[in-house]
């Protein structure tokens, strides 16, 4: 079975990733998951935070000369900014003097925490629901890549809206929708968006929001290349890969909304204008004519590209904070609190989610073609007919 967990503060000393249930014999490199984590921190509107972390992995344990052994895989990325915040943050008793955080910020988990966990410093809330945790996921996806791509699996992201700029003609939800060189524009972009002129424009966007003190939320899209039919199933609700991917794209902070394919759009059509037709190539090998469902039919993987659109609301934490309530004395106040902050993150975001699409497909690809060691798990998976 796979599974992983991550643990640390955003101002603690590091970040630490446990992931357990790859096969052993999968060769393993720390600069595919290094420049991953560089991807994370880039995006024009990001924040004072990232020019102090330089975010690398280590590993611990379960790799050894390169290639993992089977048994839980440890790795750690330290907090640079630690060295500022040791007093504050330090996990041993005493009496050090330190600002304990009371005014709550509208649209965090500052007031839900509090009252979750009965905190009177909301610091113990921001430390563990703040977006670096992100961060741990990054690295523990650009490990599963390296597994998925062994099977011809890819995966990228791009933005689609900084917002209220973006395309203004639908997608084509084609299987050949994407052009050769798009994802090398993507990647050169501020912003990840492959289309310059819409580029400039989000960067505006995102300056004139700076400007007023405010942020900016967005969308992004992951796509999943080379996915085999057959991964997920419909015969329990929980093991449904929409419903699995809906909970992992969800679980991105600033996340309110996920679409698969044509999402939305399809209530607004018939039936005819939304599925996609099926064919049989003389070359034995299955298509669709169109990717309207964006690769999941039934809650199973059909072979087509993997689509999801993630909606990512503005950063809560304003320049300009909102009126709030001070947890201490209760009292109505003008302004919350502000925390050093981004103006956007929907570029970073789209990495995140490329992480969390392939922690997904790896632990349904593991489901489908599993074995203890990647030998074992490559039979499996040249002997599937689909």
């Amino acid at each position: 079975m796979f599974r992983f967990l991550t643990a640390g503060e955003s101002h603690g000393p590091c970040l630490t990733m446990i992931v357990e249930g790859l096969p052993a014999g999968l060769a393993v490199d720390s600069a595919i998951i290094d420049a991953d984590l560089r991807r994370r921190q880039g995006g024009y509107g990001r924040g004072g935070r990232m020019k102090i972390e330089r975010d690398t992995a280590r590993f611990l344990s379960g790799v050894r000369h390169g290639q993992t052994l089977g048994s839980p895989i440890t790795m750690q990325i330290e907090n640079r900014d630690w060295v500022n915040w040791e007093e504050s943050m330090s996990a041993e008793p005493g009496e050090a003097f330190f600002e304990p955080v009371t005014r709550i910020r509208p649209g965090h988990a500052d007031f839900t925490g509090a009252m979750k966990y009965g905190h009177q410093d909301i610091r113990n809330v921001i430390e563990r629901s703040s977006s670096r945790e992100t961060a741990a996921r990054v690295a523990v996806g650009g490990l599963c890549r390296q597994l998925l791509d062994v099977f011809g699996i890819a995966i990228h992201s791009h933005v689609l809206a900084i917002a209220d700029v973006g395309y203004t003609t639908p997608r084509q939800f084609t299987p050949d929708a994407y052009s050769a060189g798009i994802w090398e524009a993507v990647e050169a972009s501020a912003v990840r968006c492959a289309d310059a002129e819409l580029t400039e424009k989000m960067i505006a966007r995102i300056l004139a929001a700076k400007h007023e003190g405010d942020t900016c939320g967005g969308i992004f899209e992951v796509v999943a290349f080379g996915v085999p039919i057959g991964l997920g199933s419909y015969s329990q609700w929980d093991r449904r890969l929409s419903a699995r991917l809906g909970m992992a794209m969800m679980s991105i902070p600033s996340t309110k909304g996920i679409e698969i394919g044509v999402g939305f759009a399809a209530t607004r059509e018939t039936g005819s204008h939304v599925h996609d037709v099926l064919r049989h190539g003389e070359d034995n090998r299955w298509h669709h004519l169109t990717n309207n469902a964006g690769g999941i039919e039934g809650g199973i993987t059909n072979g087509e590209p993997l689509v999801v659109h993630v909606g990512v609301k503005p950063i809560p934490t304003l320049a300009h904070p909102l009126p709030s309530v001070d947890l201490a004395s209760g009292q109505n106040i003008d302004q919350s609190r502000y925390e050093r902050s981004d103006v956007c993150v929907v570029p970073a975001a789209g990495v995140v989610g490329e992480a969390m699409m392939a922690i997904v497909l790896t632990e349904a690809l593991l489901e489908k073609f599993g074995g203890d060691s990647l030998d074992e798990m490559s039979k499996h998976y040249r002997s599937w007919p689909a």
